[in-house]
């Protein structure tokens, strides 16, 4: 439960309490979470309370919010390997409207930037790829 006195946000308590529940398999990917309504009576938080931390399960890429529908777990995606050249620095940042729109991004998701050695950048879908460092 949400403990008020463990200096610990109630927001990011209840982030905790919704991850460990997707994490044990209770809540598998493509099912829903409960209602928001019943989130905040099942948690006894506020309304803001529930949507911070259903906003930081977004932005970590767990589960999406289907407006009309709620928020369900996002699908496990296989993720494809990178290996970084020699020389390449490699930075993580929010996409622009135009890469979330190439990818097809869900809210939350990062790019990761590959700026190779002679400075030509390329970006990839945080969410699909990994990076191998050799």
């Amino acid at each position: 439960m949400i403990d008020p006195h463990s200096g610990v946000p109630a927001w990011r308590q209840l982030a905790d309490a919704l991850r460990a529940r997707i994490d044990s398999g209770e809540w598998p990917p493509g099912a829903l979470l409960p209602p928001q309504p019943r989130l905040r009576h099942e948690y006894a938080v506020g309304k803001a309370t529930v949507k911070a931390a259903v906003a930081a399960l977004r932005s970590e890429g767990l589960v999406d919010l289907e407006h009309g529908i709620g928020i369900r777990v996002r699908e496990s995606i296989e993720r494809q390997e990178l290996t970084g050249e020699p020389g390449s620095v490699v930075s993580v940042r929010m996409p622009t409207p135009i890469e979330r729109a190439t990818f097809g991004l869900a809210d939350g998701v990062p790019v990761l930037v590959v700026t190779r050695s002679d400075g030509l950048q390329e970006a990839y879908p945080g969410d699909e790829y990994v990076l191998r460092i050799v």
